[in-house]
């Protein structure tokens, strides 16, 4: 039995900023983009991974969320307390210049992790922390 990642959720609260960030910034391909019940969701997904997409959603995408609930996932949203994705480069420092020079928020640079990375973190345009990850070669 294979099991394998097909999708993941990052929660956005303006799909157009998210769209100028993933897309024009990252690289990331769009999918798909869909409304439904005043909602939207954009799929987006890298080149060299066709099987693995994410999906930017709205916070408490669930159209049976509470006004309460909704307004609890805005507010964690807004401070940054929803986990992103990590992804994997080939080339650490490239990609902190490449993503540093669309304007995105730095949260740290790159540098050396003891446990066998080079790595370096932005938060994207509704707060999320986002990391790239590289093996490190000495290991």
């Amino acid at each position: 039995m294979d099991i394998k990642l097909s999708q993941c959720f990052i929660a956005v609260d303006d799909h157009d900023k998210a769209l100028a960030f993933y897309r024009d910034a990252l690289g990331l391909e769009v999918r798909n983009d869909v409304g439904f019940e005043g909602m939207r969701w954009v799929t987006v997904g890298s080149p060299a991974q066709p099987d693995v997409e994410i999906v930017l959603e709205p916070p408490a995408a669930n159209p049976n969320a509470s006004p309460a609930d909704r307004q609890a996932m805005a507010e964690l949203l807004a401070k940054g307390m929803l986990r992103g994705v990590i992804f994997s480069t080939d080339d650490c420092d490239a990609t902190f210049e490449r993503v540093r020079a669309a304007g995105a928020e730095v949260l740290q640079e790159p540098i050396d992790q003891p446990y066998g990375v080079r790595d370096c973190a932005f938060r994207d345009p509704a707060g999320n922390m986002l990391r790239f990850a590289q093996p490190r070669k000495d290991r």
